[in-house]
Parts: structure tokens; C-alpha cells; sequence
């Protein structure tokens, strides 16, 4: 359930999964997992967890940073985080890692680094025990999330680390899905009101 803010009346998402509709709308987010980084009246921040980028690997962004990668780092998949800023990394990590310079910490465990030092600790395999590597993130406005909410754009769901870190991304939108007892061969792509 998520929590009521100190702020106001609104529900306090940051840390829940956003788990996309069919027909959204938006093909960026065709059954997109997202996890809620930030959340407040002036907006909300997310990273998508099961979209991996099929033209940039790990081995690329470390050599592009002139940082010798581990054998692990290396092999670690590289994920289109959101449609925002898509030239700059995210690393979404469990919350065993913090780093010198700033880690925002997320409820459930999660932590939010976007500095160079995790990517370094990552290469010298003293970075987090679990983590993703983002290229970008997706962003809302004021309201806007609500509103997509409102229009059955999203559904809302906890964040257990096995789905968030779940090896195979094709999976997260079931098992997401899943996780709220809904089975995804029983969604419409057509909404309606009562």
C-alpha cells in the first residue's frame, strides 16, 4: 500500500512500481516496469526496468569513461531507462551501495546513483550486489502521472528486488503484473468508466 506524504493528501508512490496498461499509447512505454525513484507534487522520477538497449553494452560506456572493466562489469546489460536525458546514466542499485559523492536512496531497499565513482566501483567489482545500468529516465510533470493513472495508463505495484533484478527484462511485465493477481492474457487495450 503506499504511504500518505507529510506534505498532503496524495498518495506517496516513490518506490512503487509503475506496470503499463496495453494500449497506453506511448510506444516508448509498451509494457514498460518502472520504478519510481522521486515522487511529489512537483513531478515524478522513474527509471524503466525491462527495456535493455540493443545497441549500447556495459564494455561501451566504460570504455567511452576510459574505465577498465571486470570481467562482470563488462557483461553487465545496459537498459533504456526513460525517454529523458537518454545521454546521461542512472545506476539502480540495491541499497548496500553508497557513494562518497551522492546516493539517493529509495524506499524498499533500492538506492539511485548517478555519479562516475559507482561505475568505477562497479569495474573494480566493489560496486553495489545488485544493479542496473540506465541510459536516460522517464519524467512527469506536475499532475501528469496522476492524470495517466487516472486514464488506466498504469497500474501501481510493490517493488520486490527479485522482480526489479530479475536477469530476464522480458519477464518483468508478467511477473509485475503477477504480482497483483492479474493475469496479462485477461487485459484489454480498450478502457472504459462505470
Amino acid at each position: 500500500m503506499a504511504r500518505k506524504t507529510n506534505s498532503d493528501d496524495r498518495l506517496d508512490l516513490t518506490g512503487k512500481l509503475l506496470v503499463a496498461m496495453p494500449g497506453m499509447g506511448d510506444a516508448r512505454f509498451e509494457h514498460a516496469v518502472v520504478l519510481l525513484c522521486a515522487y511529489s507534487s512537483k513531478g515524478a522520477m522513474g527509471l524503466i526496468l525491462n527495456k535493455p538497449s540493443r545497441d549500447v553494452r556495459m564494455s561501451d560506456v566504460l570504455d567511452q569513461l576510459e574505465i577498465g572493466p571486470s570481467a562482470r562489469a563488462a557483461a553487465m546489460p545496459v537498459h533504456f531507462g526513460g525517454p529523458v536525458e537518454t545521454g546521461r546514466g542512472f545506476v539502480l542499485h540495491s541499497d548496500d551501495y553508497q557513494s562518497s559523492l551522492h546516493t539517493q536512496k529509495v524506499p524498499g531497499g533500492y538506492g539511485m546513483t548517478a555519479t562516475l565513482d559507482i561505475l568505477e566501483d562497479i569495474a573494480r567489482d566493489a560496486g553495489p550486489r545488485q544493479a542496473l545500468m540506465m541510459l536516460g529516465y522517464a519524467g512527469w510533470g506536475p499532475g501528469q502521472l496522476e492524470s495517466e493513472i487516472a486514464r488506466n495508463g498504469w497500474l501501481t505495484a510493490d517493488a520486490a528486488p527479485a522482480l526489479v533484478f530479475e536477469a530476464d527484462p522480458a519477464r518483468k511485465w508478467s511477473k509485475a503484473l503477477g504480482s497483483l493477481g492479474i493475469d496479462p492474457l485477461g487485459l484489454s487495450s480498450v478502457s472504459g468508466r462505470a
